[in-house]
């Protein structure tokens, strides 16, 4: 039997997820808390498997919640629950180290089906969520290329050898060879085809 503890300041919700989870046969409720302050101070105690985490909360909130909770016990699956659907909330989430993302009017079906799909290793998010996600991590891929890197890159996918691009860009051969050792490194690629392949499927080219 996993161990649950819930962290939700609203309290019919609290007790509705309370009432889902000790009602199947693989999970059971070990806390539930109204704020991520008392959840934290008991972390010890419950020695929780799974914890169900709001985003927003008071004082401290769900994203640096988690942040701590994966510090302290690493091996904690936390799934966040909310109603905000922005994306960069999301990201953040995750990046904390939060396994998955639900929304609050998630289904007691759906919720258990969560519970199970992480304690097997899947990440269980909504299908609006796991769309937001997939984007945020292509801007942040973006993002780390810069200017003349996305301008080496371009001009590589037309065909272009490393000489006319210096020419073209007014900067000599070795310098081009220094952007695109870069662009390998932050595309995780190791040819020039890879890197353009990739580049098209994120439209990053």
């Amino acid at each position: 039997m996993k161990k649950v503890v819930i962290i939700e300041d609203n309290k019919t919700l609290n007790e509705a997820f309370v009432s889902i989870i000790n009602s199947s046969n693989n999970f059971q409720i070990v806390g539930n808390y109204l704020d991520a302050e008392n959840a934290i101070e008991n972390l010890k105690k419950d020695k929780p498997d799974f914890v169900l985490m709001d985003v927003q909360l008071p004082g401290i909130n769900g994203v640096e919640a988690t942040k701590i909770i994966k510090r302290d016990k690493p091996k904690t699956i936390i799934i966040m629950i909310t109603v905000y659907e922005n994306s960069e909330t999301v990201f953040d989430a995750l990046c904390a180290g939060a396994t998955g993302y639900l929304t609050k009017n998630t289904t007691s079906g759906k919720l258990l089906e969560a519970l199970e799909e992480a304690n097997s290793g899947g990440a269980p998010m909504s299908i609006h969520i796991a769309k937001m996600v997939v984007s945020s991590f292509k801007k942040t891929i973006h993002a780390d290329l810069s200017e003349r890197e996305l301008e080496v890159l371009t001009l590589l996918s037309k065909g272009k050898s490393y000489r006319s691009i210096a020419e073209q860009l007014f900067i000599s051969p070795n310098t081009i060879k220094f952007h695109i050792k870069n662009i390998y490194d932050k595309l995780q690629v190791k040819s020039k085809e890879e890197a353009i392949t990739k580049a098209n499927n994120q439209n990053l080219i």
